[in-house]
């Protein structure tokens, strides 16, 4: 069974010139994520797992490179870390 997140709270997200900023007030932090890092996060509404991930990147962006997954693993790690997603189950 493959793990799937979702947004730990609702948090403030704004987006500016093409980057995401993600205020989390509980823990004083700003997250700032690229466009596609922005477009993943929108997605954490509902459980998400790095397949449906890559599936979404792919259909939006077109053309991806095969580090794809390695790059979503790395993000939803870093997302993990900062608390800004949990396990879904």
């Amino acid at each position: 069974m493959m793990t799937k997140y979702v947004r730990k709270n609702d948090y403030e997200a704004i987006q500016l010139d093409g980057e995401w900023i993600i205020l989390d007030a509980d823990n004083y932090t700003v997250t700032k994520l690229n466009e596609t890092g922005g477009f993943c996060w929108s997605l954490f509404t509902e459980a998400q797992s790095i397949e449906t991930l890559m599936h979404a990147v792919r259909d939006r962006y077109k053309q991806v490179d095969e580090t794809i997954e390695q790059d979503l693993e790395a993000f939803l790690s870093d997302l993990y870390q900062c608390g800004l997603i949990e396990n879904a189950s």
